[in-house]
């Protein structure tokens, strides 16, 4: 287990399993173009859930990914690039028909995004409930699969430290789709803790109105749910970036919502208090990945201690060690080579 200063909880040793998409990013040698003037493009493994997924094994956890790449020069690339950074690609799948996905993203001259997707299929779109690997939703080694009491000892101890995060790219499309929802129930099954970041990219989407009523239609089943300030104004329909117009998405069963909110840190709501934590202002370069990083870093730190949501003083701790995650990812061009690791992360915070 990595140990933490100036009050921030341990990184735990639970293990974290995403769900979703993993691509190839080409991001502009020059910032501030768009795709049709940039000179040359920098290619940069991406995706929200892959991205959270080294994001934990970078700050020390433990991380797994689930979804399915093209049985192509990219995928076994990017399946290579979880082994590296020390993510289990158990979960992965490759699918001979299909591409790996390829995003274009374009950056502005303030550090933000535009993007050119390329999926017409890509192969993370036809993932089937069927090929899911079950057991690794479930936190069970392959090893102790075969042993019924072993298995058993296994959940015993282990599940209670599990989190299953995901977005909602794979809701857009089946059998995606369907196996997104598979994967939600056996986690929750499992005890998993749910977590969920909509990673909102409007471009994939048939329409608006589509994005909206399929990112809410798993809404009430997280307990861990984190927006942007753009995310929360298109799901409620409202210019107000404010604690009433954040709370119109809380559900019963919610335990945290939190909203970024860039470079003015971010909010945090629970059943019993509500408040902010002040950014980190750094040179930001690019902004991908940065809410990634943040998610990683806060998963990474409950996930062995859940009750961390409940404690103020602490979880106000952990929301600036992510917040510092999160800014130190926008210094560098991609999202994956800019996580960062919990040295680098401690020595923003305390201002080394």
């Amino acid at each position: 287990m990595a140990s933490a200063t100036n009050g921030v909880p341990p990184t735990g040793e639970g293990l974290i399993v995403s769900f979703g998409e993993m691509l190839i990013d080409f991001v502009p040698t020059v910032s501030g173009v768009s795709l049709a003037e940039a000179p040359g493009f920098l290619k940069a493994p991406g995706g929200a859930p892959a991205n959270v997924a080294i994001a934990v094994s970078r700050l020390g956890g433990k991380a797994a990914f689930v979804g399915k790449l093209g049985d192509d020069e990219f995928g076994h690339m990017l399946a290579g690039i979880l082994k590296e950074n020390g993510v289990s690609a158990d979960g992965i799948n490759f699918d001979q028909g299909a591409r790996t996905a390829l995003a274009f993203v374009t950056l502005r001259s303030d550090g933000e995004r535009e993007f050119m997707f390329y999926r017409n299929p890509s192969a993370d779109m036809l993932l089937k409930p069927e090929e899911l690997n079950f057991e690794l939703i479930k936190s069970i080694p392959h090893t102790l699969c075969r042993s019924p009491l072993a298995r058993v000892a296994y959940i015993g101890v282990k599940n209670r430290a599990k989190v299953f995060h995901y977005g909602s790219i794979s809701l857009i499309v089946e059998p995606c789709r369907s196996a997104h929802l598979k994967a939600l129930e056996v986690a929750k099954d499992a005890g998993a803790l749910l977590s969920y970041d909509p990673n909102l990219r409007l471009p994939l989407w048939p329409s608006e109105e589509e994005a909206r009523e399929q990112i809410l239609s798993i809404w009430d089943k997280a307990d861990v749910i984190k927006v942007s300030d753009v995310e929360l104004e298109f799901l409620t329909k409202s210019k107000k970036i404010d604690d009433e117009t954040a709370l119109s998405l809380w559900h019963p069963n919610l335990t945290l919502l939190l909203v970024t909110l860039g470079e003015h840190g971010c909010r945090y709501y629970t059943k019993n208090f509500r408040g902010a934590v002040d950014a980190f202002h750094v040179d930001t370069v690019d902004t991908t990945g940065a809410g990634d990083s943040f998610v990683g870093a806060l998963l990474s730190k409950i996930v062995d201690d859940q009750s961390i949501i409940e404690d103020e003083a602490r979880l106000k701790e952990v929301l600036k060690f992510a917040n510092a995650c999160g800014a130190i990812t926008t210094t560098k061009k991609g999202a994956i080579p800019a996580l960062p690791t919990e040295t680098e992360v401690l020595n923003l915070v305390n201002g080394v």
